[in-house]
């Protein structure tokens, strides 16, 4: 009997293997299909002008002087060119974006330089960064849990994971940002297992990475000292010692732009988390990014009630499934196992749920949130691997948690798939965007057109410069200002402009205006 059972296992264990290979591939396929068909969206189009060199201001300065415009013009501040170089692009982020940490901008335009600079291109490096997870959460979860089992599992899980291929198809750092945390977090390990010099040094390069990666890496560099000093029951011991020198060594590269942040502070681009929020509120964003793990519609704050509710049950398993495998963990580990996968969980999780329920903030989103996601999938894969590999002689149970895993990957690929069809996604802002493809089809259709605007040259131009068919020519003018009357256009259309203009347009062209929709107005002959 217990022969018949251990072939059993050992049979199940190898399609176990084969499974997780084939997601592994399904996972490398999701992440580059369909990568430049969604709408290139307002904080992409921040990376752009960053990667490009340019400063918004000069951006603004040169464009908006209803000038006639083509997308040709408009790209010239979205993608590198020989007017800009590295020097610039640092200045660039220095003086208007310093809370965005430089590595991804820089990693990114050498990307650019030498793969082309199409929208699948610059969020290709995104994709290719991704593939990296795979074999740092394998090393971590056999440094964590000593077994390659565990690895497997978590690759499993990342590979059709909804919210790590949402960022992986996105031109923005998150991507490099959970590299980074895993490749920390191994390095921290083995270099507490090993206690040689070299690893601790490759520790601290690690948190040179992160560090230079996002601003938020910072909680997860104070969690891992919390865990190593935790670990080491407060004693300065050797262990301690080379952490706190790796610790200082990486810090130390990262105070010149510490001392520009708060030197050179960008409180406006944050102030979209001082909006308050209800207590309801910050229970719903918070339903949405903890089962992005491993369940994602869609769904966006601007649907409806009725579709929100009909996912209640799926949220509520998937939590029961989050605190359960927590639970699990704390009770089968040792210490240094549990420990680590609760510090990483609580590194942004806690000061985040602290803002959003007691102070009403919303800084709580899914990307800031990451840390505390791939905590739980560590989690989860670690109750998972153990319930199907454990020599049980109850098979209902085995059958039962093979059901779990089979559920878990379903829902994974079906989010991927829906994601994959999707002209936009809730990550990329749809209660502000998602008529931009719209209005972009209806400019295009135009034997030739003309768009004018008195809007903001980013997000809204260059998000549109993106959309629209090269055919198409814009005159930006600033507040308060009309443009010059312009003839040979077949179509003139006003895009998200100030009733200045409007007015000013219908006067300049003897003409009313016929709204399409909340942003687009057709200028139209008087009759």
């Amino acid at each position: 009997m217990r022969k018949q059972l251990s072939k059993s296992w050992l049979t199940s264990l190898f399609w176990l293997r084969f499974l997780i290979i084939i997601l592994l591939v399904i996972g490398v396929f999701v992440r580059f299909v369909n990568i430049d068909k969604k709408v290139y969206w307002g904080d992409e189009v921040f990376s752009s002008l960053r990667i490009s060199g340019y400063m918004q201001s000069e951006m603004n300065e040169q464009l908006s002087n209803g000038s006639l415009l083509t997308i040709k013009d408009l790209s010239k501040y979205q993608y590198p060119n020989s007017e800009k170089n590295t020097i610039d692009t640092i200045k660039g982020i220095i003086v208007e974006d310093s809370q965005i940490l430089p590595l991804y901008i820089l990693m990114t335009r050498f990307w650019v330089q030498h793969f082309g600079d199409s929208v699948a291109s610059v969020r290709s490096f995104s994709a290719f960064t991704s593939l990296f997870t795979f074999p740092f959460i394998y090393l971590l979860c056999e440094e964590l849990f000593g077994s390659s089992l565990f690895g497997w599992m978590a690759i499993a899980l990342v590979a059709v994971s909804p919210v790590e291929v949402v960022y992986a198809q996105e031109a923005r750092a998150y991507s490099l940002w959970i590299v980074a945390i895993l490749m920390s977090s191994f390095a921290m390990l083995r270099a507490m297992r090993l206690k040689t010099k070299v690893s601790w040094w490759i520790y601290s390069a690690t948190l040179v990475v992160g560090f230079y990666t996002h601003i938020f890496f910072a909680l997860v560099a104070l969690a891992q000292g919390i865990y190593v000093i935790t670990i080491e029951r407060f004693r300065l011991n050797k262990i301690t010692i080379d952490y706190l020198i790796s610790l200082f060594a990486g810090f130390i590269t990262f105070v010149p732009w510490l001392w520009i942040i708060i030197t050179n502070p960008q409180p406006q681009a944050v102030a979209w988390a001082n909006a308050k929020q209800t207590f309801f509120g910050s229970v719903e964003r918070w339903a949405g990014i903890l089962s992005r793990a491993f369940l994602d519609l869609g769904i966006s704050p601007s649907d409806s009630g009725r579709i929100k509710f009909a996912l209640l049950p799926f949220v509520i398993i998937i939590f029961a499934l989050i605190f359960y495998s927590i639970y699990i963990l704390c009770r089968s580990t040792p210490k240094k196992v549990w420990l680590f996968v609760l510090t990483l969980i609580g590194s942004l999780g806690l000061p985040l749920f602290i803002l959003d329920f007691v102070f009403q903030k919303r800084y709580a989103t899914t990307r800031y949130t990451l840390p505390l996601t791939l905590g739980i999938q560590l989690a989860v894969a670690y109750l998972l691997t153990t319930k199907l590999t454990s020599i049980s002689p109850k098979v209902w149970q085995r059958k039962l948690w093979l059901l779990v895993v089979f559920m878990i990957i379903t829902s994974g690929v079906i989010s991927c798939s829906l994601n994959l069809q999707a002209k936009i996604w809730w990550n990329q802002f749809p209660e502000k965007y998602q008529e931009y493809p719209k209005i972009a089809n209806i400019i295009s259709q135009s034997n030739q057109p003309l768009l004018i605007s008195d809007g903001g040259i980013i997000p809204s131009i260059q998000m549109l410069g993106h959309l629209v068919d090269p055919k198409v020519q814009f005159q930006i003018v600033k507040k308060n200002s009309l443009p010059e009357v312009t003839n040979g256009f077949t179509d003139i259309f006003l895009f998200n402009c100030s009733d200045y203009l409007k007015a000013g347009i219908e006067k300049i062209y003897n003409s009313k205006l016929q709204q399409i929709n909340n942003l687009l107005w057709k200028v139209t002959k008087s009759t």
